[in-house]
């Protein structure tokens, strides 16, 4: 187990990036905190030395989602009582739009390096999963590493690995066997001191087991993947941030059954770059790539280049992010307006309170 008395702040990864964005009084009045886990309406935070467990003040309820504190931030805390007082301003984030009806976003993890998109060799391994994930990864500006598990229990192993490499060119997989620590070589040489990598995926793919090894101790409770339809049981419930013996930080996130997407145009050009490239070879600049004449992604489909899994899959998320990154734009719209008319009328009864004085 790691010494907390021992470590500091740069321990836990404070790099120039937000060192700047503190004054030195903060620092050495001991106000710069870590987030490392985020439950319901309370936060713990830790220094390096010692951790402190604090609810969120009703300030940061009604600040918007995205504003509010989440596992992986960095914090300032107020001068007398221990409270988040703000959240610097982070290097990366990985978000996802909430799961249900209402359009909001959903802060996952802060100041990550590296995301591990975690899936095994079985009936739960997805391409266009991978590809939603790869897309998140990109808009976060994360190096996404594919991690394919339960090596053991498939006969096929070497199709699992050749089908994860294809989803992106230029993307790492690595591959363990929860019986065989030898195995976790090629994902351990990604924790590196002071880089903090998430681990992400669906439930019972082995997330657990991966942060249970690597901490070389129980961290994590661990539990299979159900028999009858291959989806694995909820073991991790919040998001917590843990410190590793060899100096990496390693972020555990519960499994999600939804992962819808907004505001990653940008992504779509690296994840599904074979298609964005040949879509630039269409005869119409808008084409839809269905029946439109001249059209080279269907040429290339027609061809066997692209599967009609990878184009649907492309079309799908390009349609999802549509929809999704304008209810947010307006509902951001609709926020900004209120907040606009609230203060409008806060100014207005301290001019009547001026008056009446």
């Amino acid at each position: 187990r790691c010494n907390r008395a021992d470590m500091s702040l740069q321990d836990y990864g404070f790099v120039p990036f937000f060192a700047q964005q503190v004054s030195l009084d903060e620092i050495e009045r001991d106000r710069v905190w870590r987030v490392t886990e985020v439950q319901r309406s309370r936060v713990t935070v830790t220094n390096g030395s010692e951790e402190r467990s604090m609810p969120l003040t009703s300030s940061w309820h009604d600040a918007p989602p995205e504003a509010r504190p989440t596992v992986g931030d960095w914090v300032v805390l107020g001068d007398e009582v221990p409270r988040v007082e703000r959240v610097l301003d982070r290097k990366s984030v990985f978000r996802r739009v909430a799961a249900g009806e209402k359009t909001d976003i959903q802060l996952i993890a802060a100041n990550i390096d590296v995301l591990f998109v975690v899936t095994s060799c079985n009936e739960e391994f997805k391409e266009s999963r991978l590809e939603r994930y790869l897309a998140l990864a990109v808009e976060a500006g994360v190096i996404p590493v594919i991690v394919l598990t339960k090596i053991d229990l498939a006969g096929n192993s070497e199709s699992y690995l050749e089908r994860a490499r294809r989803v992106q060119s230029g993307v790492h997989v690595e591959h363990v066997n929860a019986l065989d620590r030898s195995t976790f070589t090629g994902i351990t040489a990604w924790v590196q001191p002071g880089t903090t990598v998430a681990l992400v995926g669906s439930s019972g793919v082995g997330k657990s087991t991966i942060l249970n090894t690597l901490a070389q101790e129980e961290v994590a409770a661990t539990s299979g993947i159900r028999e009858d339809d291959k989806k694995g049981r909820h073991t991790t419930t919040f998001r917590a941030l843990h410190r590793l013996p060899g100096g990496g930080l390693l972020i555990d996130v519960p499994g999600m059954r939804e992962l819808k997407i907004a505001d990653v145009d940008s992504a779509f050009a690296m994840v599904f770059d074979d298609i964005e490239a040949l879509a630039r070879n269409c005869r119409f600049s808008d084409c839809g790539h269905e029946s439109e004449p001249g059209c080279a992604v269907r040429m290339a489909l027609d061809a066997g280049t692209i599967s009609e899994r990878r184009l649907h899959n492309y079309r799908q998320l390009l349609r999802e992010n549509a929809h999704h990154s304008a209810s947010l734009a307006e509902r951001r719209s609709k926020d900004r307006a209120f907040a606009k008319h609230v203060k409008q009328v806060l100014n207005l009864k301290k001019q009547d309170r001026r008056d009446s004085d």
